[in-house]
C-alpha cells in the first residue's frame, strides 16, 4: 500500500531519524562519550571534609560506601585531556585515595595514579595505565561562551554511569569560596548536576569542554556550577602537550 505524503514526512521525522531536530545532542554525545571516565577510589579516610553551614552546598563529594578496617570506597567523574592517558578531575575525589581505578566507556577498568593536584582550586590530574593512545576531549573557550547558550553535562551522579543532562549557561564569572576551596571563575548552569558528577565535563554544542562540574546549591534543582576551563588550561598545559 502506497504511503501518503503525510505518512512519508512523518516517518522521515521520527525520533530515531538522525536529522530530527530533537536528536541534535545525540551526535555530540556519541562523539565525546569515549573521553569520559568513571573514577572509583579506595580511601583511607572515609569522613568527608566539613564546610561551614552556608548558602552553598558542600562541594560535590562522591558517594561513600563504608568498609571494614576504616576504609571506604568513593566515586566521581573525570575526562581524558591527553591521548597519553592524563585525566582531569576534582581534587576532593582523590584527596584520601589509597587506590584509584578508572572505568572507560567500553567498561575497561584500569589503575591510575595522582600526578598533580591543586587542593585550593580543587583540581587534580591522574595518569592512567594505557597501551594505546586514548581519545581526548577538545578544550574550548569558556571566555567565548555566552549566557543562554546550551550546555551538556555528562558524569556519574549517584553512581549512575554516563548520565547526560542538558541546560543553559545561567551566568558567568561567579566567585565561590569555602573553607578549603577558592574558585575565581565559575560558570552557573541549570543542567542537572548531582553528587558523583564531580570532575565531569561541561560541553558546548561544538562538543568542546568549557567547564568542569564542581558544585550545587543546597536544596536547589537548577543551580549548578562548573569551573571555567580557561582558568584551568594554564595549570594543566604540560599534560596536554
Amino acid at each position: 500500500m502506497k504511503k501518503s505524503r503525510y505518512q512519508t514526512v512523518k516517518s522521515s521525522l521520527s525520533p530515531a531519524h538522525p536529522i530530527h531536530p530533537a536528536n541534535y545532542f545525540v551526535e555530540i554525545i556519541d562523539r565525546v562519550k569515549e573521553t569520559i571516565l568513571s573514577i572509583e577510589t579506595e580511601d583511607k579516610d572515609p569522613t568527608p571534609q566539613r564546610f561551614p553551614n552556608s548558602f552553598l552546598y558542600q562541594f560535590l563529594f562522591p558517594e561513600y560506601e563504608d568498609e571494614d578496617l576504616g576504609k571506604s570506597k568513593s566515586f566521581g567523574t573525570g575526562f581524558v585531556i591527553s591521548p597519553r592517558g592524563y585525566v582531569l578531575t576534582n581534587q576532593h575525589i582523590v584527596a584520601h585515595a589509597v587506590n584509584i581505578r578508572v572505568r572507560l566507556a567500553n567498561n575497561e577498568v584500569r589503575s591510575a595514579r595522582l600526578v598533580w593536584s591543586d587542593p585550593v582550586r580543587d583540581l587534580a590530574v591522574l595518569k592512567m595505565n594505557t597501551f594505546r593512545p586514548l581519545k581526548a576531549v577538545v578544550l574550548g573557550s569558556s571566555n567565548q561562551a555566552r549566557v543562554g547558550e546550551w550546555v551538556i553535562a555528562i558524569g556519574n551522579p549517584l553512581g549512575l554511569e554516563n548520565t547526560v543532562t542538558v541546560g543553559v549557561i545561567s551566568a558567568k564569572n561567579r566567585s565561590l569560596r569555602t573553607a578549603n576551596h577558592t574558585y575565581e571563575d565559575v560558570i552557573q548552569t541549570d543542567a542537572a548536576i548531582n553528587p558523583g558528577n564531580s570532575g565531569g565535563p561541561l560541553f558546548n554544542l561544538y562538543g568542546e569542554v568549557i567547564g568542569m562540574n564542581a558544585a550545587i546549591v543546597r536544596n536547589s534543582q537548577s543551580i549548578g556550577f562548573a569551573i571555567a576551563i580557561d582558568s584551568i588550561k594554564p595549570l594543566i598545559s604540560r599534560f596536554i602537550r
